[in-house]
C-alpha cells in the first residue's frame, strides 16, 4: 500500500507517519522510485503499536523507539516481549506517594505477592505503585494491609486470565504485543467504568430500600 493508504487505513495522518519515519519508530517501506515507497500489514501493525504507546498512555518518542528496539530483540520469547511492552507501562492514575524499597508498604507488598504465589519481577514498576497507594491510605487514616487486598487480587487474577484468553491463536508477535496494549491501555478505564457501576448497584441494593 502506499503511503496515502497507510495512513487511511491507520487512521494516522501523513505529516504524523513521515515523522515516525524520521524518528525511527516505523520502518521504512519498499523502495518504488526516488519519492515513492510501499508499505505493508506490518506496518499497519507497527504504526497501531506505536499509537497505543504514545497515544492514551503518553511515552515519549524517545522511550517508545527504546522499547520498539527492545520488543525487535526479543521476538521469541512472548514472556519477555509481554513483560517489555506491558511492564514499561504504569497503571492510569499513579499516585504520587513514596514507599520505597524496604518500607512497611513494600513489605506488604511483597507479602501479598508472596501469598499468592505469583511470578512477578522484583522491579515491577506495579509493586512500587502498590505500595505507595497503600502509603497514600495509611496517611489518610486508611490502614489497609496484605490481607484486605487478597481477595481483589484474585479477582485481579482472573481478569488477567481473561486478558491472556484474548491473545490465544495470535502467532504474529507484533499483533500480540497490539492487541495486549490495547487491552491493558483502553480497557482498564472500561473496567474501572465497570466497577463504579457495579458500586452503585450494590449500593441500591442495600441501601435504596432504607
Amino acid at each position: 500500500m502506499r503511503l496515502s493508504e497507510l495512513s487511511r487505513r491507520s487512521g494516522v495522518s501523513v505529516t504524523t507517519i513521515k515523522y515516525y519515519l524520521r524518528e525511527g519508530l516505523l520502518p521504512p517501506g519498499r523502495q518504488l522510485s526516488a519519492t515513492q515507497a510501499e508499505y505493508d500489514d506490518d506496518h499497519l501493525r507497527r504504526l497501531r503499536l506505536i499509537r497505543a504507546l504514545t497515544g492514551p498512555r503518553g511515552l515519549s518518542v524517545s522511550i517508545t523507539r527504546d522499547l520498539l528496539g527492545a520488543l525487535e530483540e526479543h521476538t521469541g520469547d512472548i514472556h519477555v516481549l509481554l513483560g517489555l511492552a506491558l511492564g514499561a507501562i504504569g497503571p492510569v492514575g499513579e499516585p504520587e506517594g513514596d514507599a520505597p524499597e524496604g518500607s512497611p508498604e513494600r513489605g506488604e507488598v511483597d507479602r501479598l505477592v508472596d501469598e499468592l504465589g505469583w511470578a512477578v519481577h522484583a522491579g515491577a514498576p506495579a509493586r512500587t505503585t502498590l505500595a505507595e497507594t497503600l502509603a497514600s491510605l495509611r496517611g489518610l487514616g486508611v490502614p489497609l494491609d496484605w490481607r484486605v487486598l487478597l481477595p481483589y487480587a484474585r479477582l485481579a487474577e482472573r481478569t488477567a486470565a481473561l486478558d491472556f484468553d484474548q491473545l490465544e491463536g495470535i502467532d504474529d508477535s507484533l499483533e500480540v504485543m497490539e492487541r495486549a496494549l490495547l487491552l491493558t491501555v483502553l480497557l482498564e478505564p472500561a473496567l474501572l467504568a465497570l466497577r463504579r457501576l457495579a458500586q452503585e448497584n450494590e449500593s441500591a441494593r442495600r441501601h435504596a430500600g432504607a
